[in-house]
């Protein structure tokens, strides 16, 4: 298996790198380090951006009624705001993409509508929308509306012209012989995927193995803009692909490192916990 991608000389050094070099984190905002990454460097990316859902309202875990609030970083900037924002850290994804790479990105509909209309503007070529389906979904405390359980997955290529990769006979085998559909049906995380730490917005390693078996080629490298718990890096590492991801949040990136230490003595070596020099 080959190295990542080396950002330019003047690029800020990994927060973490694993001792195969089949890993790396780096810290502090996205747009700053997507610009040190070469590009058409990236086979797949998976970005799961903020929903702007901090508002100060509540819903219902584990029975019990509790704030939506994430953090300052889930806040709505507005309307406009938050779709620059949006538009703005595509782009640098879809400059980090190789001809051929393609980009997940996941989301409810305070945030997807937007990402799928930047999509349309930066060029990008929509593959597949992907609904993921929450079997067991907290309950609408308010009863004025459908219980939200589900959320979007927008699959799509660099642009218009890209031959991406895409395992169909692997997703067939996953799916009992029978094509796969657009709708998944997968248990949001449980406690045993929490035992590093917690992330309000962490996602099930089912979801995202399944998307770097689909779409990543052998060896290849994923990339995580907003690697929040570190589910991606998990999920390629396991898919025997090299792993890429950006977090501003220092106690994500060690919950991130927690999680990609014990991952690694699998992959033939005890692994050792190295976080660069300041």
């Amino acid at each position: 298996m080959g190295t990542l991608p080396t950002p330019s000389t003047s690029a800020s050094a990994p927060h973490w790198r694993s001792p195969d070099g089949s890993a790396t984190l780096f810290a502090g905002d996205c747009l700053e380090r997507l610009a040190e990454l070469p590009a058409e460097s990236v086979d797949v990316i998976f970005a799961d951006p903020p929903y702007f859902l901090s508002n100060g309202g509540s819903t219902c875990k584990s029975g019990r009624r509790v704030s939506v609030d994430k953090g300052s970083w889930d806040k709505s900037l507005g309307v406009d705001d938050n779709h620059a924002f949006n538009r703005a850290w595509l782009a640098a994804c879809q400059r980090v993409l190789q001809p051929n790479g393609t980009l997940w990105v996941s989301g409810t509909s305070h945030v997807i509508y937007s990402v799928g209309f930047a999509m349309q503007q930066l060029g990008f070529k929509l593959l597949n929308e992907i609904v993921w389906e929450k079997p067991n979904p907290p309950p609408n405390l308010s009863c004025r509306y459908f219980t939200h359980s589900t959320e979007t997955v927008l699959w799509a290529a660099r642009d218009r012209k890209s031959k991406h990769h895409f395992d169909y006979p692997a997703m067939r085998r996953q799916n009992g012989g029978k094509q796969m559909k657009s709708v998944w049906r997968m248990l949001a995380p449980g406690k045993s995927e929490k035992s590093h730490g917690n992330h309000p917005t962490q996602k099930p390693i089912e979801l995202l193995s399944r998307i770097v078996a689909a779409s990543c080629p052998p060896g290849g490298v994923v990339l995580d803009p907003f690697n929040g718990s570190g589910t991606t890096g998990v999920a390629a590492l396991r898919g025997h692909a090299r792993y890429i991801g950006i977090e501003r949040e220092a106690q994500y990136l060690e919950l991130s490192q927690r999680r990609l230490e014990a991952e690694l003595p699998a992959r033939g070596g005890r692994a050792r916990l190295h976080v660069a020099a300041e």
